[in-house]
């Protein structure tokens, strides 16, 4: 549970950069685009922080595979919203080409919650 609880607080810190650069995105930037790009990547980053936090309730539960997600929504966060906010603040528009990398990463993160919620109530070997 220790290494879950990293996970949780990163996860926080994460929620708290997600309402960072959401704010930043409705007032700090006048380009529709980089806007969108800002927005999107906050709305993504904020589902997976509380993604992880879905992941901890599901160990809670005794879904113990569900340890492996925190790291994959986290690692996709930083990658795919991290992209997106980076192109929005001028990085070049190839940038974006890692951004389907991220979603993988919340994809599998996805998966492997949904395999450990079926372990949920099984008697463990």
């Amino acid at each position: 549970m220790r290494n879950l609880r990293t996970w949780m607080a990163l996860a926080a810190v994460g929620g708290f950069l997600a309402v960072a650069f959401g704010a930043f995105a409705a007032h700090g930037i006048a380009d529709p685009k980089a806007q969108g790009w800002m927005h999107t990547g906050a709305t993504y980053a904020f589902m997976h922080t509380l993604a992880v936090f879905a992941a901890a309730f599901v160990v809670s539960q005794g879904g113990r595979r569900a340890r492996f997600a925190p790291p994959l929504f986290l690692a996709g966060t930083v990658i795919f919203s991290g992209s997106l906010f980076a192109m929005a603040l001028g990085a070049p528009r190839w940038f974006g080409a890692i951004t389907p990398i991220g979603g993988t990463l919340f994809l599998v993160g996805w998966a492997v919650l949904a395999w450990a919620a079926l372990q949920i109530d099984k008697p463990q070997a």
